[in-house]
Formats: C-alpha cells, sequence, structure tokens
C-alpha cells in the first residue's frame, strides 16, 4: 500500500461529527512529520470522491483553505451539517477531534 492509500484509509474512518488534524492523520498512517503531504494528497483527490476530507483541518480547529473560497464554503457547510460549531471561523478542537482507536 502507497502512502496516499494509508491516508485514504484513515480519512475514511473519521466519524460523522468528527475531525482529526493534518499532522493527526498523517502520524497514524506512519508519516508523522509529514501534515503537508496530507494536506497535498487532500487536495489532489478527484472531484467525485467519496471520501470524508472535509473532517480533515489544521490543529487549530480551523479550516486550511482560503477564506471565502468555494472549497472554503463547502467545507464549512459539510461541517456544520454535521454539527461543528463554529465560532468567528473556528471551532473547539478538542470537543470535535475524533481519536482513532
Amino acid at each position: 500500500m502507497n502512502n496516499q492509500e494509508k491516508i485514504w484509509q484513515i480519512v475514511y474512518q473519521i466519524p460523522k461529527g468528527k475531525v482529526a488534524s493534518y499532522g493527526q492523520i498523517a502520524t497514524l498512517a506512519d508519516l508523522p512529520g509529514y501534515a503537508r503531504y496530507v494536506g497535498y494528497t487532500m487536495k489532489s483527490l478527484p472531484s467525485d470522491t467519496k471520501l470524508p476530507w472535509h473532517r480533515v483541518v489544521n490543529s487549530q480547529g480551523k479550516i486550511s483553505l482560503p477564506r471565502g473560497s468555494v472549497q472554503y464554503q463547502t467545507q464549512k457547510l459539510e461541517l456544520e451539517k454535521e454539527g461543528i460549531i463554529f465560532v468567528n471561523e473556528k471551532f473547539s478542537m478538542p470537543k470535535f477531534q475524533w481519536h482513532a482507536s
């Protein structure tokens, strides 16, 4: 299995209403220190992907996409549909962070 497939498998496991950081995904995929690579992998997904890419955020509880972009708005809307509550474009990472078992 290649590194992208490892990342996809981890992201697929994030349950509805939870999020994981790029760094967390990298660590779980045995790629510690490769948070940016996780971001690149998410950015490279096809537009019709069924992978819950919107559940991957930065460690500060923010969306990393450019604010105001269509992708940012899409990610925020999908997270809000799942019960993630934003206050000033940020949410409580400790409250919503997924803890893999």
